[in-house]
């Protein structure tokens, strides 16, 4: 008899199964969406990692890019100032200290991922150039035709204090090119013929050789940091990631991307 009956109403059972899973479906919550700005210092580290925490966290992000630090409109903060909608930026310690004081950074946010010092590069086939010493750099800057270096913190540092340190910044001027992250770039399409900026944004380029790091008496050791910005849609979420990017999980391709690890949280972190 239950089979008669399953039978007789097989169709209107299955209709009914159906819109039951419907209901469900619309009523369960959506996957969360977090909205990513980052500068090019951590970025080959983070792409690499990204897919693992999407996948083992069930959420989706959306990368967009800026400079830490410098004028132009396409700067993290100009981006921020003009109503770009973000959840988190990963940024230098410099850039982040602006936001701060600008208020776009929730308080107690902001982590520490990652320590890169800046490096040296010329086009694959080029001779490699001696940088190890403070003269051995300084020659090599010189006897390039132009140099390339970031619109950004690092590229900043160079042209306000090492350049000048150096005395070669009104030699180095005329040829100097600033393209942030994409400097190495032009290196590699032969469209200048040195680059000075992070390690991180060097090791992976194709097209160039890597000639070494800076010396230490010039080096600039840049922290790169994230946070969860003011206004926010999705705060869980965007913590969520940047817990995953300070983690285990993340520390092998960060040190494979010419970074250090930076394991304390920044000193105005707190959990949150």
């Amino acid at each position: 008899m239950k089979a008669d009956f399953f039978a007789k109403h097989r169709s209107l059972l299955v209709q009914t199964g159906f819109l039951l899973a419907l209901c469900v479906a619309c009523t369960s919550p959506a996957q969360a969406q977090v909205k990513v700005i980052i500068s090019g210092g951590f970025s080959t580290a983070y792409r690499e990692v990204l897919p693992d925490f999407e996948k083992t966290s069930g959420i989706s992000v959306n990368t967009g890019s800026g400079a830490s630090q410098g004028n132009g409109p396409l700067t993290i903060a100009a981006q921020l100032q003009r109503g770009e909608s973000a959840d988190v930026v990963i940024l230098s310690r410099e850039g982040m200290a602006e936001l701060m004081a600008a208020g776009r950074i929730v308080a107690g946010t902001d982590v520490d991922l990652a320590r890169v010092p800046l490096g040296v590069s010329v086009r694959a086939g080029t001779p490699k150039p001696d940088v190890s010493t403070v003269d051995a750099f300084k020659h090599a800057l010189l006897n390039a035709r132009t140099v390339a270096v970031p619109a950004s913190t690092s590229g900043i540092f160079l042209t306000n204090k090492i350049f000048p340190q150096l005395g070669i910044a009104d030699q180095i001027s005329p040829r100097m090119r600033e393209r942030g992250s994409q400097s190495a770039g032009m290196v590699a399409a032969g469209e200048a013929n040195i680059v000075v900026q992070p390690v991180s944004e060097l090791i992976s380029v194709p097209g160039l050789t890597y000639a070494g790091r800076v010396p230490d008496e010039l080096q600039l050791l840049q922290v790169f940091a994230a946070a969860v910005v003011v206004g926010s849609k999705e705060p869980e979420a965007a913590r969520r990631l940047i817990q995953f990017l300070a983690s285990d999980r993340a520390a092998p391709a960060i040190e494979r991307n010419g970074m250090d690890l930076v394991r304390k949280r920044a000193s105005t972190a707190t959990p949150g």
